[in-house]
C-alpha cells in the first residue's frame, strides 16, 4: 500500500476524496437543506422553535462530526416541522435567544471576522437583523433581562483561549481590525498582559453597552440574579488555569461584588437562576476541560447563603433548566444512558421523565434538551443513534412526538448496511465494572479492530451518528470494527468513579484498555494480530501510552497528545490540570510527571505511529507530538508527524479533516490491513 500519511499532497488520492464525498452526502453543500439543529430555544407558546441548524454552504469552515461548515438561525413549526432559514450569514449565527415579549431574537455573529462574536437582534415581523453596539472583546454568551430591557453578555477579552473542547486556540482581532503593528510582540507575564473575561449589559433602547464587572475579576459564566444582581463563575485572574478554582459569587449591577455565594471542592458549569432570583443551581464535578461538567447539583440560597445537595437519579447532571421557582429540568448521564429528569426544589427529589440507551440526545459535547411550553416536564430534543439519525422530537404529557428527521437519503443508504452497534460490558484486572461501544461490521469475526479512546479523561463516549463521521464510515465498510471505551474516569458514573483517575493518569485505567481488548480477543470479535489505537487529547495521550505498555498494537495514530507532562506543565495553558490530575509536583524527579510521561518509556515502542497536531493548539502545544515522534523515531520505530498549522486542539475544519481522514485511514489500512 502506498504510504499516504507521508505525502505532501493528498488532495487528489483515492482517500480524501472519499472522505470528502462521504461528509458531502451529509452536509449536501450549496443545497440550503440542514444537516443538523443545535441550541434549540421554543416559543413561550410552544407553536415554534428557534435553533441554530448546521447549513453547508461549500466545504469549508467546520467539519461534519462539529454539526457543519457554517450554522444560521432557522424557525421550526413544532407542528409541522417546516423550517424556515431566518439568516444568511456569512460564516456562523449561533446561541439564538427569545425576547421576553417573543418579537425578536438575540444571537451571537461571527460575519465580520471569524471567531470574533457580536450581538445580533432579528425583528420577527420585518425578517431583518442588526448588529448592536459593539464590546470590548468577543461574546460568548446572552440572556435577555426579565423585562427585555437589557441583554447580559459574557465578554471574553482579544487574546483570550477558547476552551479545549472549543480548539483551544487564542481568539484576536485581525490586522485590519488592530491598532497593533504587525511587528509587536506578544507579552505574557502580569494580569496588565492577559486578556480578562468580563460582563456587559447592552440597553436595548439605547442600543449602548457598558462594562459592570468590577477589577480584578474575571468571569467563566453568568445569568441573571434577579433584577439588580448577576450570579457568576468568578476567579481573581484570567488565565485558563484559573478556572480550575473559580467560584460562584453575587455582583450587583453597579459593578460591586457583594460577597461570594459558594467556594467548591472541584470545579464548576451549568449556572443557572431560578425565576425569582432566590436560588442558584450549579453543577460541581471533577473536571479536566472547562465547558466539560458532568457532576452533582449544588442548591443556593442566596439570600442565606444556605447550599443543598440535592439527589439527581444517580446520573452525572450535565444540564439546567428551571421551569419554575421550585423545579428544574435536567439532563443527565448514567452509565451508558441519558436521562431526562425533574427536580422538585422544595421536596428536594427527583423524577425521571426520559431515559434512552443506544438512542441519545443530541448535543456538541453532552445531551441536550430545551423546556416546552408550560408544562415542566414537557421538552423538545433531537435523538440519534449509531445508525439513525439525529430526529427531532417533542416530549410532551409522558409521549415523543416525532417532528422532523435530518440525515440524507444518500448517507442513510450508506451507513444502513455498515454494521450493528451494542454496549459491551467487561470487569478489569481489580473487579471493577467497565462498559464501552462496540461497533462491528457485518460478516463473523474476528475483525481487525481500531479501540478509539475519549479525551478528558473526565468526559466519556455516547452513541453518535455514524454518518456525521466520514472515517468511521470508511472504517466500517473497509472491515473494521471500532471500540469505544469508557474506563474509569468516565462520565456517567458518579464522581467517585470520575475520581479513579484522579492523581493515577496512566495506570489503572491502562488496564481497564487492555482488559477490554483481551475480552474482545476472547469472544472472537477482535483479531490480536491487528489492533490499532487512536484517541485526541487525553485520548492521544493514552494512545501514546498504551504503545510503550503493551506491544499488541499493529497501529497507533495519537491526535493532540501528550508525550511529556513535565514540558507540558511548563508550556501549555492549564498547568493546574497537570498538578491536579498526576497529584504530584513538577520539581519531583521520581514522581508521576516523569515515570507516567510515555516519551520515558520510548524504548518500549515497536508500534508505528502516526502523530497528529494542530499548530496553534494551547492545551497540548504541538511540541508534544514532535517530542514522542524524535523519541521513537531515533530508535528506528517507524513515525511520521503530521502538524496542521491553522488547527488547535484537534482537527476541525475543512478541508483539513479530509487530508487527516486520509491520513489515519491510509495508516490502519497499511499497518493492520483487512481481509
Amino acid at each position: 500500500m502506498t504510504d499516504v500519511a507521508t505525502r505532501a499532497d493528498l488532495r487528489n488520492d483515492p482517500l480524501f476524496k472519499q472522505a470528502e464525498t462521504l461528509t458531502a452526502a451529509w452536509l449536501r453543500p450549496g443545497t440550503g437543506e440542514a444537516a443538523l439543529l443545535g441550541q434549540l430555544m421554543a416559543s413561550r407558546d410552544g407553536r415554534h422553535a428557534v435553533a441554530a441548524a448546521s447549513i453547508c454552504d461549500a466545504l469549508e469552515g467546520l467539519s461534519s462530526r462539529d454539526g457543519g461548515s457554517t450554522t444560521r438561525l432557522v424557525l421550526v413549526d413544532l407542528a409541522s416541522g417546516e423550517m424556515e432559514t431566518l439568516t444568511h450569514g456569512p460564516r456562523s449565527d449561533s446561541a439564538p435567544k427569545y425576547s421576553p415579549d417573543g418579537r425578536s431574537i438575540a444571537f451571537l455573529s461571527d460575519r465580520e471576522q471569524a471567531h470574533v462574536n457580536r450581538v445580533r437582534i432579528f425583528d420577527l415581523e420585518t425578517r431583518t437583523d442588526r448588529v448592536v453596539a459593539p464590546v470590548d472583546g468577543f461574546v460568548e454568551a446572552l440572556q435577555w433581562s426579565a423585562d427585555g430591557r437589557k441583554i447580559l453578555l459574557s465578554v471574553a477579552g482579544y487574546g483570550s483561549d477558547l476552551a479545549g473542547a472549543q480548539g483551544a486556540m487564542a481568539i484576536g482581532l485581525d490586522a485590519a481590525n488592530s491598532n497593533q503593528p504587525d511587528w509587536a510582540p506578544v507579552i505574557e507575564g502580569g494580569p496588565e498582559a492577559a486578556a480578562w473575561r468580563s460582563i456587559w449589559l447592552y440597553d436595548v433602547a439605547a442600543d449602548s453597552a457598558r462594562r459592570v464587572t468590577p477589577a480584578g475579576v474575571n468571569i467563566w459564566q453568568a445569568a441573571w440574579c434577579g433584577t439588580d444582581h448577576i450570579a457568576a463563575i468568578c476567579s481573581d485572574q484570567p488565565e485558563e488555569n484559573w478556572w480550575y478554582t473559580a467560584d460562584v459569587r453575587l455582583i450587583a449591577v453597579g459593578g460591586d461584588v457583594v460577597r461570594s455565594l459558594y467556594t467548591p471542592a472541584d470545579q464548576l458549569g451549568w449556572l443557572a437562576v431560578s425565576p425569582s432570583g432566590e436560588t442558584v443551581a450549579v453543577v460541581e464535578a471533577v473536571c479536566s476541560d472547562r465547558d466539560i461538567v458532568a457532576g452533582d447539583v449544588r442548591l443556593i440560597d442566596v439570600a442565606s447563603g444556605a447550599l443543598s445537595c440535592p439527589a439527581t437519579l444517580d446520573a452525572d447532571v450535565v444540564q439546567l433548566h428551571w421551569r419554575d421557582d421550585d423545579r428544574l429540568l435536567f439532563v443527565g448521564a448514567q452509565g451508558p444512558n441519558t436521562i431526562v429528569g425533574l427536580l422538585d426544589t422544595r421536596l428536594q427529589t427527583s423524577r425521571e421523565l426520559w431515559r434512552g440507551h443506544e438512542r441519545t440526545p443530541s448535543g456538541t459535547m453532552f445531551p441536550e434538551v430545551a423546556p416546552l411550553g408550560a408544562d415542566p416536564a414537557n421538552f423538545l430534543f433531537l435523538t440519534e443513534s449509531f445508525f439513525v439519525p439525529p430526529t427531532l422530537f417533542a416530549f410532551e404529557d409522558g409521549e415523543e412526538r416525532q417532528i422532523r428527521r435530518f440525515g440524507s437519503p444518500e448517507t442513510d443508504a450508506i451507513v444502513a448496511p455498515l454494521g450493528t452497534a451494542r454496549d459491551f460490558r467487561w470487569q478489569a484486572p481489580d473487579g471493577l465494572d467497565i462498559h464501552g461501544w462496540l461497533i462491528t461490521p457485518h460478516g463473523e469475526g474476528p475483525h481487525p479492530l481500531i479501540m478509539q479512546v475519549h479525551g478528558g479523561p473526565v468526559w466519556y463516549t455516547r452513541p453518535l451518528y455514524v454518518g456525521r463521521s466520514a472515517f468511521a464510515q470508511m472504517a466500517l465498510a473497509a472491515g473494521y470494527a471500532l471500540f469505544q471505551p469508557n474506563p474509569r474516569g468516565s462520565s456517567g458514573r458518579g464522581q467517585a468513579f470520575a475520581r479513579h483517575v484522579f492523581g493515577d493518569m496512566g495506570g489503572a485505567d491502562t488496564h481497564d484498555y487492555l482488559s477490554g481488548l483481551d475480552a474482545l480477543e476472547e469472544a472472537g470479535i477482535a483479531d490480536p494480530k491487528r489492533i490499532g489505537v487512536t484517541g485526541g487529547s487525553y485520548g492521544g495521550y493514552m494512545s501514546n501510552w498504551l504503545i510503550t505498555q503493551d506491544q499488541r498494537f499493529a497501529a497507533a495514530v495519537p491526535v493532540a497528545p501528550i508525550a511529556n507532562w513535565v514540558s507540558l506543565h511548563f508550556t501549555c495553558n492549564v498547568p493546574s490540570f497537570c498538578e491536579m490530575f498526576l497529584a504530584d509536583h513538577v520539581s519531583n524527579p521520581a514522581g508521576k510527571y516523569f515515570a507516567h510521561s510515555p516519551v520515558h518509556h520510548a524504548a518500549r515502542v515497536k508500534t508505528p505511529t502516526l502523530n497528529i497536531c494542530g499548530g496553534l493548539d494551547h492545551i497540548t502545544p504541538p511540541e508534544q507530538a514532535l517530542e514522542f515522534h524524535r523519541a521513537i523515531s531515533a530508535l528506528g520505530v517507524e513515525s511520521a508527524l503530521v502538524t496542521y498549522p491553522n488547527e488547535g486542539h484537534g482537527v476541525r475544519t475543512m478541508p483539513a479533516i479530509f487530508d487527516f481522514t486520509a491520513r489515519e485511514m491510509g495508516w490502519f489500512l497499511k499497518h493492520m490491513p483487512p481481509g
